[in-house]
């Protein structure tokens, strides 16, 4: 069995889904956990189901302050970070020749400049300490390693830039002892694949293209994430690793 005690866990976008999963697996192995999201109610209500080992904090990743005070917070509470789970993001369905410019900074914004901020600010500490794990959550809609989406420019974009900040960022960490490594998850069952579902035609053309014939679950994705996060992966970063039922292999 994996033991994370007295290891301390910010996971954001924690408030539902695959951030959810993350945050009650990372705890079920002992670790300490920020639940993090732009709800606080709904990252209170997560911080409950878990217990005394977890605390709820907003963050919108997209802007520095509200970063850097998620990370002065739990400095405060547990006076160090072990992990990070990069897991906030969005993808809105829109029309290349629709998309507005918002729209295009909106999803950049959240999927990869959070995940800069988060990381840096989080880095500074791990690397005072000599030790620390980041863990992207990527997709397989990451451009030359995976494959592209309709309707999904913006959102393909920012998954592509995941996948080589996770590659530069383990360069840049390697000499503080701090790892980082990314997961590329398939088709989740998460509100996130909504839209998808909303076509059941489309849906099981969908799933079809999957070699094991189903959508992933939440719970699928966050043990990689507690493989990752503990010493049983020390000898690795700068990975990207597929989860997503042989997608990427048919």
């Amino acid at each position: 069995m994996i033991n994370l005690k007295d290891k301390v866990a910010i996971i954001t976008g924690a408030k539902q889904g695959m951030g959810k999963a993350h945050a009650k697996t990372l705890a079920q192995a002992g670790a300490k956990v920020v639940v993090s999201d732009i709800s606080l109610e709904d990252c209170e209500k997560v911080a409950q189901e878990i217990g005394e080992q977890a605390i709820a904090i907003k963050c919108d990743i997209s802007k520095k302050e509200e970063v850097q005070g998620m990370v002065k917070k739990t400095i405060e509470k547990w006076g160090r970070i072990d992990i990070l789970v990069n897991n906030a993001g969005i993808a809105d369905f829109k029309d290349f020749l629709e998309m507005t410019e918002e729209d295009w900074d909106k999803t950049i914004d959240i999927n990869l400049k959070g995940y800069f901020l988060c990381s840096q600010a989080v880095s500074k500490i791990m690397a005072e300490q000599k030790s620390g794990v980041i863990v992207n959550i990527g997709s397989i809609a990451m451009g030359q390693v995976g494959v592209g989406f309709p309707n999904l420019v913006h959102y393909v974009s920012s998954k592509g830039g995941i996948a080589g900040m996770t590659e530069a960022l383990a360069i840049d960490l390697a000499p503080y002892n701090i790892r980082v490594n990314a997961i590329a998850p398939g088709v989740i069952e998460t509100p996130m694949i909504d839209p998808i579902k909303s076509d059941q035609d489309s849906f099981e053309a969908t799933t079809q293209r999957i070699l094991l014939k189903r959508v992933g679950k939440a719970q699928e994705i966050a043990n990689v994430v507690l493989f990752l996060s503990s010493d049983l992966s020390s000898y690795m970063t700068g990975a990207v690793i597929p989860v997503d039922g042989g997608w990427l292999a048919n």
